[in-house]
């Protein structure tokens, strides 16, 4: 009897790791077609990876891993701006242009954040209604989820993904939230700030944050009184402050409902685009930008961690109460938890 059933739970334990490997050989399988229809550019599998993404799905963080030796290759440009300043209807036209040029896009519309769904209040369904028919343009719009700084958490990897999906250029427009909207500069191979005349940006002008970080100056809706104010503003600002790589942003004057100006544009980033490589800061800059990444990406996995491995919902909202009543010294806990053994989870409250 007892031979008998140390045969019964070796044919179970070799049917579980059986079925273990089976599985595993399945989703290695399932991703590796998941990956080669993204890359194809098959629409509803790369609307679905990033949809994956977004929610943080666990297969999500293979599917990056499994793409991202496939990018790399594509143009990522930021536009942002304070709201108003027409960003959406500049990268329509952008869009149409780089079209013109044969080239293809990805474009990521980064929303405000619906306070009852947590989706984005504006969607790609009402905006750049003309493009749903072209297969050369893949759009998503992204809502922030509370996320600062312009973008949404899962940008980036959205952005990877668009790109080793085969897109020549990724467009990535920033939710608009006025001076500190500096994330996309930590992503964008070109960032381009858009101003508009009567909005107070002649003052903005000369204050530190968004200002910094353009490589090309957009003024839309240029055939507003206050346009030639603005670039004089602009100018007057390059005279004092240069840039460590000797680059002056180029200003172009838009009217992007109109379509005016766009060309210039086009070439104006094609230009600083040549700039880059030129002197060598095209990898510089992706290097730059990548030790931030990871920095956040690090942030964001050990936070995680520490919430897993010392604390729970419970716990944390006991320590909130404690240190709201002034029991307890924020200060001194933060180091306690951080220095607490992962054995001793939960312990100490």
């Amino acid at each position: 009897m007892q031979k008998s059933g140390r045969r019964s739970s070796f044919g179970r334990t070799f049917r579980l790791a059986a079925t273990i490997i089976y599985t595993d050989l399945f989703m290695a399988g399932q991703l590796q077609d998941w990956v080669a229809r993204i890359r194809a550019g098959e629409v509803r599998a790369l609307a679905r990876a990033i949809t994956s993404i977004e929610n943080r799905e666990p297969e999500s963080v293979e599917l990056l891993k499994a793409l991202f030796p496939h990018s790399g290759k594509a143009q990522v440009i930021g536009l942002t701006g304070a709201p108003g300043a027409g960003k959406s209807t500049l990268v329509d036209q952008l869009a149409r242009e780089y079209r013109k040029q044969g080239k293809t896009l990805g474009i990521v519309a980064v929303d405000p954040t619906s306070p009852y769904t947590g989706g984005a209040i504006l969607g790609d369904r009402i905006r750049m209604q003309a493009h749903h028919a072209d297969a050369g343009i893949f759009i998503r719009s992204m809502a922030t989820r509370g996320f600062l700084g312009g973008l949404a958490r899962t940008t980036a990897d959205i952005t990877s993904v668009l790109d080793a999906s085969g897109k020549d250029i990724v467009l990535v427009e920033t939710v608009g939230v006025g001076q500190d909207e500096i994330d996309i500069v930590r992503l964008a191979d070109v960032t381009v700030v858009i101003l508009v005349p009567g909005m107070g940006d002649d003052v903005q002008t000369i204050k530190a944050g968004i200002m910094e970080i353009a490589d090309v100056f957009v003024i839309n809706k240029s055939d507003r009184e206050g346009a030639e104010r603005v670039e004089r503003e602009i100018r007057a600002m390059q005279t004092l402050a240069g840039r460590k790589d000797d680059w002056t942003p180029p200003i172009v004057k838009t009217v992007a409902s109109d379509g005016q100006g766009i060309t210039e544009l086009a070439a104006a980033i094609e230009q600083y685009q040549k700039f880059q490589q030129k002197t060598g800061l095209v990898t510089k800059k992706r290097a730059e930008n990548w030790r931030e990444r990871l920095l956040e990406m690090l942030r964001e996995a050990l936070m995680e961690r520490l919430l897993r491995e010392q604390l729970n919902d419970g716990q944390l909202g006991e320590y909130a109460a404690q240190v709201a009543e002034h029991k307890r010294d924020p200060y001194a806990l933060v180091e306690e938890i951080v220095k607490r053994p992962a054995k001793e989870a939960g312990k100490g409250c």
